[in-house]
């Protein structure tokens, strides 16, 4: 029953049906179609109990920006065990699997997942690489600066319509956005799907243009959903997500989403760094809560820690240990900066020493040194360490965990 097999791509209705049942949602026809788009069956484990779906795990091929860098990376999703056979090391038994084949055939360097419970994956290795707002405001209580010019250059339309310029416009800003990922005409394919049954209730997704001196130089990805009280409109608007390459885009789309007619309350995610934080006239109405992004396993240290780059010049050894993948336990030599970087293996002393999580966590510049260190997640073994290297990790943009996969 724990045999670990690789199905095929007509076996997906039976996997979505298991993950329905695990998520606690409606296996829809519709939903099954545009997800079946992106299923990849050459890089999914599934387990079966009496010819049964009781376990499954995936991944998706993408590329992960990171600090000054863009890098393969086994993009796990689709985990689940039902609910029947629980306990029983079905979900150890896929990690373990999974992890050796995106290092050994994949030869991805980092795995990337959002995790369902933040307590479930630690324990294979995977840190908190990234954070994120979700923002949840009452639109008439808040106020954003006017435009220096008059408005203009503003467009709505269905997105379908406009995929290839949201492509080009979003694949030039994630080079500089650490935790976007790479999108094919699949992906767009996907994301770009309005599946009614993940409406919410709410309207079709809508796009709205931004368009500058070149073209199209921002856009905003949302949808509304009616209601009213006693006391009249108190539509809501939806954001999924805000692109845009200049502050005037910016803030031109931001202004119209927050000034939709009967509409009052506005949510959406945003990163920790998020530039409307610092736009409104009362930040603490946006009602920021704090959660977790994206959780990053480093599954080869020295083809990962050479791929990303340092915001300022680095010449440091850690010991590592991990127990999953052990080919990573030991000490490594790392020196990089911003234009480049390579990590060895050395028997020179170790200044610091830390398990594979923390290097996850590290990975994309939205932790730092000093943080870990004060909460015994990694070890300063030469005094002073700490204090001069935490600077080579940070970036000047925080990872924004935008798109769950």
């Amino acid at each position: 029953m724990t045999d670990v097999t690789v199905p095929r791509a007509e076996d997906f209705d039976e996997i979505a049906a298991l993950l329905a049942l695990a998520f606690h949602g409606e296996s829809d026809p519709d939903l099954r179609e545009v997800e079946r788009g992106v299923f990849e069956p050459e890089r999914s484990l599934l387990v079966r109990d009496g010819g049964i779906a009781v376990a499954h795990a995936a991944a998706f091929t993408r590329d992960l920006t990171v600090p000054g860098a863009s890098v393969p990376a086994a993009h796990v999703t689709m985990v689940s065990v039902a609910p029947t056979h629980r306990r029983r090391g079905l979900l150890s038994t896929l990690m373990r699997r999974q992890l050796r084949e995106i290092r050994d055939t994949r030869r991805e360097p980092v795995a990337v997942l959002w995790a369902s419970e933040g307590r479930i994956y630690p324990r294979f290795g995977y840190g908190l690489a990234a954070q994120r707002y979700t923002l949840q405001c009452d639109t008439t209580e808040l106020r954003l600066p006017e435009p220096a010019s008059a408005a203009s250059g503003l467009r709505l339309d269905r997105p379908a319509a406009h995929r290839a310029e949201l492509a080009r416009l979003y694949e030039r800003l994630r080079a500089d956005r650490p935790g976007w990922s790479s999108r094919d005409e699949r992906w767009w394919a996907y994301l770009l799907a309005d599946v009614k049954s993940l409406r919410g209730g709410a309207t079709e997704r809508r796009v709205l243009l931004h368009d500058g001196a070149t073209g199209v130089d921002g856009y905003a990805l949302y949808r509304t959903k009616e209601e009213w009280d006693r006391s009249g409109p108190r539509g809501e608007v939806r954001v999924d997500e805000v692109v845009a390459a200049t502050p005037e885009a910016y803030l031109a789309l931001w202004r119209l989403l927050f000034s939709l007619d009967l509409t009052r309350r506005l949510s959406c995610p945003a990163a920790v760094d998020e530039p409307l934080l610092w736009l409104v006239n009362e930040p603490r109405r946006l009602s920021a809560q704090l959660t977790d992004g994206l959780w990053v396993r480093v599954v080869d240290v020295p083809a990962a820690l050479a791929a990303r780059r340092y915001a300022t010049d680095v010449d440091l050894v850690v010991e590592v240990t991990d127990e999953l993948l052990p080919e990573n336990s030991g000490r490594w030599r790392l020196v990089g900066g911003r234009s480049g970087a390579e990590c060895v293996a050395t028997t020179a002393p170790a200044q610091l020493a830390c398990d594979v999580r923390a290097l996850g966590e590290l990975y994309l510049g939205g932790s730092g040194l000093a943080a870990l260190a004060a909460a015994g997640r990694l070890r300063e073994l030469v005094p002073g360490t700490v204090a001069a290297a935490a600077p080579a990790f940070t970036w000047h943009r925080a990872p924004a965990p935008m798109e769950v996969f």
